[in-house]
């Protein structure tokens, strides 16, 4: 089901490890507010060098992973690209959930795509999770054309539930059971 001998490399992109050094390649993304706006619901206060090498240090070779597990997003020859992270993640009720920021530069290629099908696999086929449960932003039409591309049903909305940028915004729910990943994944080899 994958492109290569290596579990955590794609057609496109490897996850690996965060290095305390990956912070070099953040810290002008730091600056761009409408990503910021769309991840984390909100504008954040500005970032230094140290508050961006504490980050990543504490990222680094997985750290504490009770929370949430953090990779690196590089391209096939090594270039690093964003991140993605798995969290909310419940043994009893066999759910997780996840975040991913590729960077400004590297938008719109298919980094995203490719490095969230590598997390989800994780998920289904080593963790045994049996649904991946999703939520952005009404405005993040990145963030939505990348669920429904991936299969992702929509399964909601949480009406005015995100303040930023002077406004309130809609939230929109998504899910994905292993059933409808794996039917995604063959639908998507046959595409090839």
């Amino acid at each position: 089901m994958q492109s290569s001998r290596y579990f955590w490399e794609g057609a496109k992109v490897r996850l690996r490890p965060f290095s305390p050094d990956d912070w070099r390649e953040w810290l002008d993304d730091f600056s761009d507010s409408r990503a910021i706006w769309d991840l984390e619901g909100g504008a954040e206060l500005p970032k230094s060098e140290a508050m961006a090498k504490a980050k990543y240090a504490e990222w680094a070779d997985f750290g504490d992973t009770s929370k949430h597990v953090m990779f690196a997003v590089e391209t096939l020859a090594g270039e690093l690209v964003g991140g993605i992270a798995m969290h909310s993640r419940s043994e009893k009720n066999g759910t997780f959930s996840f975040g991913i920021r590729i960077n400004q530069k590297h938008r719109r290629q298919g980094y995203g795509e490719d490095a969230l099908r590598l997390l989800l696999r994780y998920g289904f086929h080593e963790l045994r999770y049996q649904k991946c449960n999703s939520a952005c932003v009404e405005r993040n039409e990145g963030s939505i054309r990348l669920h429904r591309k991936l299969g992702f049903v929509d399964e909601g909305r949480r009406r005015r539930s995100v303040y930023m940028d002077g406004q309130f915004h809609d939230d929109l729910l998504f899910g994905l059971t292993r059933e409808e990943f794996d039917e995604n994944e063959s639908q998507s080899k046959g595409n090839v």
